[in-house]
């Protein structure tokens, strides 16, 4: 079984909400059909709007993620799981990932069909290239790891690496985080960096998550993108 990633990009002519509802709903159920393994839908929707003040990243925007669970990710294979997402997109982007469960979601854990209690962040990116890859994938995997937990609230926490892009003219992105943060963190700083009431552990987490982040990541190349998360069909 092979784990796919899909960026996406909404269709201009199609309103936020509605192209948000059609990708967990007709968009999932059709993936199902097909015989995906597993199923799990991110979109900006509007309980993950006040997330927005935490978005990375270029215009246009990316507005949705969905997770598959493939048999095989080879191309003939995935075509109608391609099919199936693009004809709601302006643009997506698939990738082949090998996914690392750090943390796992036992807070709040996901209920099929609903939204799960989070902000559910997704970072894409490439790492620097004056740090040989051996180097930031042992950075990113075996340090950058616990300085996450330490300096931020997060109770879900998953990190895939890029195997390789299976899309033409997908931007380079070498690594994709999942990540989840109380509901809290929405409308709260504090929260989001598990130092509510506290000025100056806020400052000292941020310093000390920016100073692992530049180790490794190229911030020319990352876009965060606030989410709700939908499981589908779990595995």
């Amino acid at each position: 079984m092979e784990k796919v990633i899909y960026a996406l990009w909404r269709d201009p002519r199609i309103a936020q909400e509605d192209w948000c509802s059609q990708l967990r709903g007709a968009v999932a159920d059709k993936l199902v059909s097909l015989g995906a393994r597993g199923v799990q839908v991110n979109v900006c929707d509007a309980p993950a709007a006040p997330g927005e003040q935490y978005r990375q990243g270029r215009q246009p925007r990316i507005e949705g993620v969905i997770l598959l669970w493939l048999d095989s990710a080879n191309d003939q294979p995935r075509k109608p799981f391609d099919a199936a997402i693009e004809v709601v997109c302006w643009r997506m982007a698939a990738y082949l990932v090998s996914e690392s469960h750090v943390l796992i979601n036992d807070r709040h854990p996901p209920q099929v069909g609903k939204r799960t209690k989070c902000l559910a962040q997704v970072a894409l990116f490439a790492c620097r290239k004056d740090v040989p890859r051996d180097n930031w994938i042992d950075i990113w995997r075996n340090s950058h790891s616990q300085v996450a937990i330490d300096t931020q609230d997060t109770f879900h926490y998953t990190q895939n690496l890029v195997v390789r892009a299976l899309t033409f003219g997908a931007p380079p992105y070498e690594a994709i985080v999942e990540e989840g943060f109380p509901e809290e963190a929405l409308t709260s700083v504090h929260a989001f960096y598990d130092a509510v009431g506290d000025d100056a552990k806020l400052a000292e987490n941020q310093r000390l998550m920016m100073e692992s982040c530049t180790r490794f990541i190229d911030f020319n190349t990352i876009d965060v993108v606030p989410t709700s998360q939908y499981l589908i069909k779990p595995i």
